[in-house]
C-alpha cells in the first residue's frame, strides 16, 4: 500500500530498474492483518469503556480519546482491502470508488490522530500546568468545538487523495493499479511540484508542527512535574519517576511510528525533485523500504488504546469485564485512588490558595491518563 503522495508516479523511478523484496508480499500483508485484528479490538475497548461510563463521568481528556479510537478504527477497517491489494500483486480489485475513499480514508486518519494527540497533549498541559486559569478552555463546550475543528481540518487536508487517486492499468501489465494522477492539473513537468508540494505539506501539517506543539506541552508539564516533587520526600520521587516515564513513552512511541514513514517520503521525494542527486540502488532501497515504514505508522493505531487508556484504571477493570463476561459496574473518576500529579497532588499543591467553590469547579478533575 502506498501511503503518500509521492511514491505512485515518479518519472526519475522508471529510469531504475528493480524488484520488490520477496518477503514483503508475505510480511507486509501479515501487519496489515495483525494491525486490523489489534486496532478494532482494542479501539472498540477504548470506546466501550469511555460511552458506557456516561457523559457526567467523561472528562475533557476522554474526547479526544474517542476521537483518537474512532480515527484509528474507521482505518483499521481498510486494511484487509491493502492486505489483498499486496497479496495479489498490487492488483486492486476493488474499484475506483473503494480506491478513492480508502485512501482518502488513511490520510484522515493520520491528520485525525495527530490533531488528536496534539489536543491531548495540550489538555494534559492545561490539567497539569495551569489547572484553575484554563478550567473554561476544558469544558464540554469546547471539547466539542475542538472535536469538530480537528475533524474538519482531517477531512480537507485529506482530499487530495480523494481527488486525485484512481485506478488504472499500465501497458507493461494488466494489473489494475490503485494510484495518485496528477494529469488533471499538472503536466509531466509540473507533476513533479505536485508530488513534492503535497508530500511536505503532508508531513509538515501531519507530524512536524503537531510534533512540536506535543513536545513544548510535555516540556512544561514535565518541569511542573519536576518541581513540584521537589518538594517531596522517597514517595514523591518515585512518582515523580512514574509520571515523567509515561511522558516519555508517549511522546517517543508517537516519533518511532510516525518519524520513519516521513523521513523515508521526504527523501524520497527530494530525490525525484532532483533536489538530492539520484542513486538507483538507494532510490531502489528507499522504494522497498516505504511499506514497511508505513506499516510502522500503522502500528500506532494499534498501540494508541494501550498507551493512551490503559493506564486509566477504568480500562484495565473495562477489559477485565469483557474478558470474564462479567458487567461489573466501573469505577468513576471520583473513586479512583491512583496517584497522580493532575489529580490529588495537584489539588494538594493548590489546595491552600484555593477556595471551595473552585475545588468544586471540576468535581472530575482526576486525569487518568497519568496514572501509573
Amino acid at each position: 500500500m502506498e501511503f503518500g503522495n509521492d511514491t505512485d508516479n515518479n518519472s526519475s523511478s522508471y529510469e531504475c530498474d528493480y524488484d520488490d523484496w520477496s518477503s514483503s508480499k508475505i510480511l507486509i500483508p501479515s501487519i496489515y492483518l495483525l494491525v486490523f485484528f489489534l486496532g478494532t479490538t482494542g479501539n472498540g475497548l477504548v470506546l466501550w469503556t469511555i460511552f458506557r461510563g456516561g457523559q457526567e463521568k467523561r472528562r475533557s481528556a476522554d474526547t479526544f480519546i474517542a476521537n483518537l479510537a474512532i480515527a484509528d478504527l474507521t482505518f483499521v477497517v481498510t486494511l484487509p482491502l491493502w492486505a489483498t491489494y499486496v497479496v495479489l500483486d498490487y492488483h486492486w480489485s476493488f474499484g475506483s470508488f473503494a480506491c478513492k475513499l480508502s485512501s482518502y480514508l488513511v490520510f484522515v486518519n493520520m491528520y485525525a490522530s495527530v490533531f488528536c494527540l496534539t489536543g491531548l497533549s495540550f489538555d494534559r498541559y492545561l490539567a497539569i500546568v495551569r489547572p484553575v486559569a484554563n478550567a473554561k478552555l476544558r469544558s464540554k463546550a469546547s471539547g466539542l468545538l475542538m472535536t469538530i475543528v480537528l475533524w474538519t481540518m482531517a477531512a480537507l487536508l485529506a482530499l487530495p487523495a480523494m481527488i486525485f487517486r484512481r485506478t488504472g492499468v499500465f501497458t507493461e501489465s494488466d494489473k489494475v493499479t490503485c494510484f495518485m494522477d496528477y494529469s488533471s492539473v499538472a503536466t509531466n513537468k509540473t507533476e513533479a511540484a505536485w508530488e513534492a508540494g503535497l508530500g511536505l505539506s503532508s508531513t509538515l501539517m501531519g507530524f512536524v508542527i503537531p510534533f512540536a506543539i506535543m513536545l513544548i506541552c510535555y516540556f512544561f508539564i514535565a518541569r511542573t512535574i519536576a518541581g513540584h516533587f521537589r518538594k517531596e520526600r522517597s514517595e514523591g520521587l518515585r512518582k515523580r519517576k512514574r509520571l515523567l516515564t509515561i511522558i516519555i513513552v508517549l511522546v517517543t512511541t508517537f516519533a518511532i511510528c510516525w518519524l520513519p514513514f516521513h523521513l523515508v517520503k521526504t527523501i524520497y521525494m527530494l530525490m525525484d525533485w532532483e533536489v538530492m542527486p539520484l542513486s538507483c540502488s538507494f532510490h531502489a532501497f528507499l522504494s522497498n523500504l516505504h511499506p514497511y515504514c508505513s506499516c510502522l505508522a500503522y502500528v500506532n493505531s494499534c498501540l494508541n488504546p494501550f498507551l493512551y487508556a490503559f493506564f486509566d484504571p477504568r480500562f484495565r477493570q473495562a477489559c477485565t469485564a469483557v474478558l470474564c463476561c462479567t458487567s461489573g459496574h466501573l469505577p468513576g473518576a471520583a473513586g479512583d485512588k491512583s496517584a497522580s500529579y493532575s489529580s490529588g497532588h495537584s489539588q494538594n499543591h493548590l489546595g491552600k490558595n484555593m477556595e471551595a467553590g473552585q475545588e468544586k469547579h471540576c468535581p472530575d478533575s482526576q486525569e487518568t491518563l497519568l496514572h501509573g
